[in-house]
């Protein structure tokens, strides 16, 4: 009886193991081909591509969807921006919200409960589209640079987040680095941070990959089109593509195919060459945050 007990549970086990790995490869799978898809549309020519069928590979090979993204002018800048804010807006915000979550954790600083409640409040509120514009107004920080780092340095949630992690570092590190005479600075960069470098990771990831993709700011409060991020500079040429694209489709007869003999490159076409320009810079660099980004997103789920 106990011998076959025991083979029921090992082929349990081995049926769910099976299960498990034809979860994971259907998850796999469900992220790899649509991707496969854009890829294979932003190699194809556009109006060959608007007639269908085509999923994992080019049916008219061209580089002329990415030549169109290249030849705008102000691509290059646009680069350069994204590329200045995503890591020095990244690198501020992490450092300076890891630094007001440590402060928060601390049990002994003076109104402790009262301001991280306070500071919870503004996450649940807010003042709306108009003020927040004014705000930038008032600040001059409005068709400048700045615009795009300092209302982005603090983030409540990515604080209670880190606030939460900082909270299981053992207190007797602390305690053994305060009779070593270290001082708060001390602990936070010799203790705190060293310890933290899951949490660090993961927040990072999610502060680069906002900075990147964030075409709103560039497109509302920026009028400076040399002032412009990559995305918002690729945001507006798709505006102005869809644009052709309906023109296009509203004209008849002869005039149609003399305007469809002229273009090779759609609307559609066009917005899959940028998704690939997009989301290339993130894939290079998440394997080298993925095993701490994978410690990272655990925060919380359990408590010893």
């Amino acid at each position: 009886m106990k011998k076959t007990s025991v083979s029921l549970g090992t082929a349990f086990g081995s049926l769910m193991t099976v299960l498990n790995y034809t979860v994971l490869i259907l998850l796999c799978l469900s992220i790899i081909l649509p991707t496969l898809n854009v890829l294979a549309l932003s190699l194809n020519v556009g109006t060959d591509a608007a007639k269908g069928g085509i999923y994992f590979w080019p049916r008219d090979f061209t580089l002329d969807n990415f030549k169109e993204v290249f030849r705008q002018s102000n691509i290059v800048n646009g680069f350069l921006i994204s590329v200045f804010r995503t890591v020095l807006g990244t690198f501020l915000s992490v450092f300076l919200t890891a630094m007001a979550a440590y402060a928060l954790k601390t049990r002994t600083m003076p109104g402790q409960k009262q301001l991280t409640f306070f500071i919870f409040f503004t996450m649940l509120f807010s003042g709306g589209l108009i003020p927040y514009y004014i705000v930038l107004k008032e600040l001059h920080l409005t068709n400048s640079i700045w615009v795009y780092v300092l209302p982005a340095l603090y983030s409540v949630w990515n604080m209670m987040i880190m606030k939460s992690f900082f909270e299981q570092t053992p207190e007797g590190l602390e305690e053994a680095a305060r009779i070593d005479g270290c001082s708060d600075f001390g602990i936070f960069f010799r203790i705190i941070l060293p310890t933290s470098k899951p949490v660090i990771a993961a927040i990072s990831l999610f502060n680069a990959v906002g900075h990147w993709n964030d075409w709103f700011t560039g497109s509302f409060y920026v009028r400076d089109p040399n002032m412009k991020p990559l995305s918002t500079v690729l945001q507006e040429m798709l505006t102005k593509q869809q644009a052709l694209t309906d023109t296009l489709m509203s004209a008849t007869g002869s005039m149609q195919m003399q305007m469809l003999d002229k273009i090779q490159v759609t609307g559609t076409s066009l917005k899959m060459a940028t998704i690939m320009i997009v989301i290339t810079p993130i894939v290079l660099v998440y394997p080298f945050l993925q095993k701490y980004f994978a410690k990272g997103v655990m925060i919380g789920s359990m408590k010893e």
